[in-house]
């Protein structure tokens, strides 16, 4: 933490958490093996961020696409999602943090649904920072999503095409209601963003670090913010404009 400014810590980060299946077969042990141990990550980093008060952390922990993967990988993976929302509970309330999640949370298996909604509605009243876990979330179908409720809107008279602002449009997203991630963390190494938050992300800076997620602690957080913080956001000005 030591260096950071905390007049300009990013006020949401996003971090896509890659890397568990290859940290495991390092090992020669199961990718499940990797999914445990990243628990530790997920507890470290969260603590860390709630430390510096940055009121946003987003965890792309299941994308829809995810779902391709073998039957077995899937069905331990919601089991242990289950185990970590009940024993994680505590370590949310000590740090007043609150759950939420976007995606399709009905298409979950029911187990891993009721876990869900039992921490997020324990957790509503916290307010020291949010916590959201995207969840068989896929940005490109929250997108259609987002255009069929404007339709609708537009249909039943509600809203002239003409009107139409990307402030209204973002209102009908998941991320509603929460700023746009100034700072996108990927572990792992790999260039992509894989279909997560595009609508969200289209001025955030991106971070991309080889270390894998199970190995991704809070100080590889600072260090990320701390990148974050040397970066010039200019949003389509010049750097002398940015300067006035």
């Amino acid at each position: 933490m030591h260096g950071l400014d905390p007049t300009r810590l990013p006020q949401h980060v996003a971090i896509i958490m890659d890397g568990n299946g290859r940290w495991a077969q390092q090992r020669g042990n199961l990718r499940i093996f990797g999914h445990r141990n990243a628990i530790k990550a997920v507890r470290d980093t969260t603590e860390g961020a709630a430390e510096l008060s940055i009121p946003y952390l987003t965890l792309f922990a299941f994308s829809t696409e995810n779902w391709a993967r073998p039957a077995i990988e899937v069905n331990a993976l919601m089991e242990l999602l289950v185990s970590t929302i009940r024993s994680e509970i505590k370590t949310l309330q000590d740090n007043k943090i609150r759950l939420h999640a976007i995606g399709d949370i009905e298409g979950l298996p029911k187990a891993t649904r009721e876990q869900l909604h039992w921490a997020i509605n324990e957790t509503a009243s916290n307010s020291h920072m949010t916590l959201t876990l995207a969840l068989n979330y896929g940005s490109r179908n929250d997108l259609l999503h987002a255009v069929r409720d404007v339709c609708e809107e537009v249909r039943a008279g509600k809203l002239n095409p003409q009107d139409l602002t990307a402030d209204i449009f973002a209102s009908h997203l998941s991320t509603a209601g929460m700023p746009d991630p100034e700072l996108l963390i990927r572990t792992s190494g790999e260039m992509r963003v894989s279909n997560f938050l595009l609508w969200e992300i289209a001025y955030a800076e991106l971070y991309i670090t080889p270390k894998l997620w199970p190995d991704f602690r809070r100080d590889d957080l600072y260090q990320a913010i701390a990148d974050f913080q040397k970066r010039e956001r200019r949003f389509g000005k010049t750097g002398e404009q940015i300067k006035k």
